[in-house]
């Protein structure tokens, strides 16, 4: 079973680029970062998190596809992805080029992790309707693939609509966008859809929630996709029982504090879960 680490990126915590390198040594397979562009003061929407006040890496999160450009220069293995990248907030052709660009530069290392957001107030500024961000995103998601797989790229829906086009570079192979999320029919239903995996936060109640998955999948006459469980607080318990389930990868979350604070918990993670270390040197 693979493992990868996540952490919110701010001007305030370890470096990225000095992240990636220590990631890679230490031999994770797999560096994923957050997006919110902003956040409004206004706290109409509670955080997510349960907490009373929203945690302030919320505010101060960078923008994870330059964050990881800049990884990207200094590494050569690492999976490099987003967790999540909030695809209804984003123009759809201005992110097909910037993830293509990336995935170029970094020879075929990005992996697109997508998520619908939580914050309305966040969503309202750019001007999405909190109805329609499932569907905004879906066609978002759409419209880009079309223009990484094709030469000549169109689009045709309610939220999108792309003439003819043509976009340069293509992704170095098809990059795989994985969907984060609550289990749920819907969730599943657009998983099966246009997802390459599912990507659930957290990790919890994967077991129960598999059957389900499948189930969409098959009714969309595919083959089951992959579930790589994000953000987990790691115990061996927890991750023999996701390896007993078949999960392929799982993604350990790291505090988003300064490089000494952040190196001595990936330093534990790699001593206590994984089977050998590449390199120790920090």
């Amino acid at each position: 079973m693979r493992l990868g680490v996540t952490m919110f990126a701010t001007d305030r915590a370890m470096p990225v680029p000095e992240l990636a390198v220590a990631a890679e040594r230490r031999g994770f397979t797999s560096l994923y970062l957050p997006e919110h562009t902003h956040i409004p003061v206004s706290r109409a929407t509670p955080p997510p998190t349960g907490d009373p006040v929203l945690p302030e890496e919320y505010a101060r999160t960078l923008d994870p596809l330059v964050a990881l450009a800049a990884a990207a220069s200094v590494t050569s293995r690492i999976v490099l992805g987003t967790g999540v990248t909030l695809i209804a907030e984003r123009e759809p052709i201005v992110t097909a080029k910037a993830v293509a660009t990336l995935d170029h530069l970094s020879g075929g290392r990005v992996v697109l992790g997508v998520g619908f957001g939580w914050n309305r107030e966040e969503a309202a500024d750019h001007g999405v309707r909190w109805d329609t961000r499932r569907d905004r995103a879906r066609e978002h998601v759409l419209a880009m693939r079309a223009l990484w797989e094709r030469d000549e790229a169109s689009y045709e829906g309610e939220h999108v609509r792309l003439a003819p086009s043509w976009a340069w570079p293509k992704p170095a192979r098809p990059i795989p966008v994985l969907l984060g999320g609550a289990a749920g029919p819907t969730l599943f239903r657009h998983i099966a859809e246009y997802g390459d995996g599912w990507l659930p936060i957290g990790g919890a109640g994967i077991r129960a929630a598999l059957p389900a998955l499948r189930d969409a999948c098959a009714r969309a006459g595919r083959d089951p996709v992959p579930v790589i469980a994000f953000g987990t607080e790691p115990t061996l318990g927890k991750l023999d029982h996701y390896a007993s389930l078949g999960i392929e990868e799982v993604v350990l979350r790291l505090p988003s504090g300064p490089r000494d604070e952040v190196l001595s918990v990936l330093d534990t993670y790699a001593a206590t879960y994984l089977p050998a270390r590449a390199d120790q040197t920090s």
